[in-house]
């Protein structure tokens, strides 16, 4: 692979709030610290400089995760535009949009407001918008900042009538640019057949005075990533209609701009989206567009699975640099050992993701020359707000003031319990901090 970016997160902005006592995961500090100073601090998190629990990020498996997308992109001839409602940390976007990301998806208007206040010019939001008030910001944003390119869907026709009307009377300086989203059945948002995605496409391109239909969206996410014939055939239906919805609106001549965009792709079938909307035959020019977040930072459960399932169907790929790695880790001290076969944690549902529990990987007892594999037989059984139960064997090592590194599922649920977030390299030396705005 090409040797990743020296630097892994872009400078903090001038005027970002500075790190503080109150912000969690920061140490007692006599004076706030700004962003850009961080790494002059030389803290460490197994010198126990930090408070626990703590969130880091391993440098070296970010920086090979955003290269191995960058890979994945130029050999499948796919873009990105990653989803940023994953971490909601402008220092990632700056990072996926140095290593050729296309733009920044977003999923609300809130969202789309903090992509535009940190600068960004070509802003995704994979959802409707609805609500007078959204509409109009929206529209005010843009009209703004023309630079913005702004793209947005729609799956109902009242909702485009009411898309159009804002942007005509909120004087936008230029049409709003709308995919038709086509979904299945059992999904979540998206016309639930191509007939109907068609008509809806058909009247979006007779209200052109203030929509665009730059291209054709769907989303295969909620479908289960088992590896098995009937995932993939239900994901391979969804992005058969989403070709011929497109070709069909392309002969028709809907389409407002030369290019088109064909957009699905989250985190765990992006190999199949960028093979079969790449077969879309059209007359104009085509950019396919997938919107995976949580590659850049990887897990150790939910897409460890998702890599697995990619391993099976597309070995090179899932192997390629060594596949994707798991940079996100919650770190946390031995809080009780109350009972020969438990160990209370301290870290619970307000600092880390629960759709699955998390992991124990690695142990440190302060002293220690560096972390160990935790032993097997150490199992998370549950989390309170505030504490994790471990089951562990009873001749487990553990002792109170020993510190844990516990990996996570699904990063987006994580990122959005903290507010500060530190970059670490392989001594988990923090080499810089940054936030997340959700």
């Amino acid at each position: 692979m090409t040797k990743p970016q020296a630097n892994a997160v872009h400078a903090p902005r001038p005027w970002e709030a500075p790190l503080t006592s109150i912000d969690k995961g920061a140490p007692a500090l006599a004076a706030p610290v700004p962003l850009s100073e961080i790494a002059a601090q030389k803290w460490n998190v197994l010198a126990e400089d930090l408070p626990l629990p703590a969130a880091v990020i391993r440098q070296d498996a970010l920086l090979h995760n955003s290269q191995w997308m960058r890979n994945f992109l130029d050999d499948s001839r796919a873009f990105i535009a990653p989803h940023g409602k994953t971490t909601m940390a402008p220092a990632l976007f700056d990072l996926q949009i140095a290593d050729g990301a296309w733009g920044i998806t977003v999923a609300t208007p809130h969202q789309f407001q903090v992509a535009a206040a940190f600068g960004y010019k070509r802003i995704f939001m994979a959802n409707q918008v609805i609500g007078r008030r959204a509409m109009a910001d929206i529209v005010e944003t843009l009209n703004a900042h023309p630079d913005i390119e702004f793209f947005c869907l729609v799956d109902d026709l009242s909702n485009a009538e009411a898309l159009a009307q804002a942007v005509r009377s909120g004087n936008a300086k230029r049409p709003l640019n709308v995919l038709v989203e086509l979904g299945y059945a059992g999904g979540r948002t998206g016309c639930r057949t191509v007939e109907r995605a068609l008509a809806l496409a058909r009247k979006v391109h007779a209200m052109r005075d203030a929509l665009d239909l730059a291209g054709i969206e769907g989303f295969e996410g909620l479908i289960k990533n088992d590896g098995s014939p009937e995932a993939l055939a239900q994901v391979g239906q969804l992005l058969d209609g989403m070709v011929t919805l497109a070709e069909t609106a392309d002969n028709e001549g809907l389409f407002s701009a030369d290019e088109v965009l064909l957009s699905a792709g989250g985190s765990a079938y992006y190999d199949v989206v960028a093979r079969k909307l790449g077969a879309a035959k059209l007359a104009r020019a085509k950019r396919v567009l997938i919107r995976s977040g949580c590659y850049i930072t990887h897990d150790s459960v939910l897409y460890a699975r998702a890599q697995e399932a990619l391993r099976v169907r597309e070995p090179a790929l899932a192997n390629a640099g060594g596949g994707l790695q798991a940079a996100l880790e919650i770190w946390a001290y031995v809080q009780s050992r109350p009972e020969p076969g438990k160990a209370i944690i301290g870290f619970g549902k307000r600092d880390i993701s629960y759709d699955d529990l998390p992991l124990a990987l690695k142990w440190f007892r302060p002293g220690m020359a560096a972390p160990s594999t935790v032993p097997t037989g150490h199992t998370v059984l549950r989390l309170n707000d505030q504490h994790c139960h471990l089951e562990i064997p009873e001749n487990s090592p553990l002792v109170v003031g020993d510190m844990i590194g516990f990996g996570i599922s699904h990063p987006c649920l994580t990122f959005d319990k903290w507010r500060v977030m530190h970059l670490v390299d392989e001594n988990y030396q923090v080499t810089a901090s940054f936030r997340t705005y959700f």
